[in-house]
């Protein structure tokens, strides 16, 4: 996870907020709908077709690519919900479903007139698709054959890779050392690519013990340990590390 997203250990951050509602706002669970019809019709999974335009690839990977690489600042500034609105909009634009100047239009004429009804629209093959989609999911895990440089107590150490706009790595273990718990069975992938953060193909994935007070020395609670699961390009031999 980007620094603004993942920020274990940090502090003088202000207040936390202590918010429960799951949807604050009514437009929430619209968003909340849009995403999870997305992932439903997302052209990698092996489903019957639909009457649905949308063509490409979206999952919760994606949503959280697009939400991480605002610009700090602005990830600071919104609300949860308003995160994935810009991660859907601009993954829109970019797949070229609407153009940025047609977004903006339609949401002035929405702001002129916040009462205009929107489309009427609905397909059962779609609203199908979305409840086999909740029931069945999409899970990460492959078939395919990969080898584990790694066994259970092994020591380790974590790479500090470059993440441009997403990483499965929190910002508080990179160049941190910890104890292999779990070599888990089999490959997985993050359903999206990471880029130079190195999340691409399927490959191993382990679980990694961690002592706070190597994390955080003189500022932690004593007899208990932080557990983390890692993909496997996250993970070197100590030597490895110093090399």
């Amino acid at each position: 996870m980007k620094l603004q997203h993942y920020l274990g250990g940090l502090e003088g951050l202000g207040p936390v907020s202590t918010e429960t509602r799951v949807f604050v706002e009514t437009w929430e669970t619209r968003i909340f709908g849009i995403h999870t019809a997305m992932m439903a019709l997302s052209s990698q999974l092996s489903l019957p077709p639909t009457p649905s335009n949308f063509t490409t690839v979206w999952t919760w990977a994606d949503l959280r690519k697009g939400a991480e690489s605002l610009n700090p600042f602005d990830y600071f500034k919104f609300r949860y919900y308003e995160k994935w609105l810009g991660g859907i909009s601009g993954y829109f634009i970019d797949k070229g479903y609407i153009t940025a100047e047609e977004l903006d239009a339609l949401t002035e004429e929405y702001y002129r007139n916040p009462s205009k009804s929107l489309p009427a629209v609905g397909d059962a093959a779609i609203d199908n698709r979305v409840v086999q989609y909740l029931v069945e999911g999409d899970s990460p895990k492959r078939d395919t054959n990969v080898s584990f440089d790694f066994a259970v107590g092994d020591l380790v150490s974590i790479k500090d890779v470059p993440s441009i706009e997403h990483s499965r790595l929190p910002g508080f273990l990179r160049n941190k050392s910890g104890t292999v718990e779990t070599v888990y069975d089999g490959a997985y992938v993050y359903l999206c690519d990471t880029g130079t953060d190195g999340i691409g193909a399927a490959m191993p994935v382990y679980c990694i013990r961690f002592e706070p007070a190597d994390l955080w020395p003189g500022n932690t609670e004593k007899n208990f340990s932080l557990y983390a699961d890692l993909y496997s390009h996250y993970v070197e031999t100590p030597a490895a590390a110093s090399a």
